[in-house]
């Protein structure tokens, strides 16, 4: 699950050992395991206190692997605003490409994070950016209900005849068939 003993004292919040194992000279950016690296486990969990230790360290923003491919994504999926904000203000690319949901916009819209998705925009998202199991942002949003999350994304200029991923239009035309 954990890289390196840095990643699950960083995943777990645990501010005294983090400071430990980076006293002890522990590799503030080592790869591996489910979170890619600790600052991704950091800001994926909310720990700002952590996340603030590791970019004191160096931890690189945009370090990528694991499912989120990296710390901004990773904490947009899950509403954690001080901590996406925290990154974007230490250089984090608001258009990094990869991991479960595609990019960070992709990630907040579809849960409905509606103050992390407005700080990504406000800093420069794509709101066209394709990537996901619905293709975008707003057809994630769309799909998930997420009403203000699509007002914030048309005003934005999202668009309205992207076309959504052929494995989702043809899950949907499966349930479409289930329940006629």
């Amino acid at each position: 699950m954990y890289g390196n003993a840095l990643q699950a004292a960083s995943s777990r919040g645990e501010d005294e050992g983090v400071r430990m194992l980076l006293g002890k000279g522990a590799d503030v950016n080592a790869q591996g395991g489910m979170y890619g690296n600790a600052l991704y486990a950091a800001s994926e969990r909310g720990h700002e206190h952590v996340v603030r230790m590791l970019q004191g360290k160096g931890a690189d923003v945009n370090g990528q692997g694991g499912m989120y491919s990296n710390a901004v994504q990773a904490a947009s999926s899950r509403g954690e605003d001080e901590v996406v904000r925290m990154l974007l203000d230490k250089g984090a690319d608001v258009n990094a490409q990869g991991g479960m949901y595609g990019n960070a916009l992709y990630a907040a819209s579809e849960r409905g994070h509606d103050q992390v998705v407005r700080m990504l925009l406000d800093k420069g998202a794509d709101v066209n950016a394709q990537g996901g199991e619905y293709g975008n942002a707003l057809q994630a949003a769309s799909l998930s209900g997420h009403d203000q999350v699509v007002r914030m994304l048309l005003d934005k200029g999202a668009d309205t005849k992207g076309r959504m991923s052929t494995l989702k239009v043809e899950s949907m035309a499966t349930l479409c068939r289930q329940h006629h």
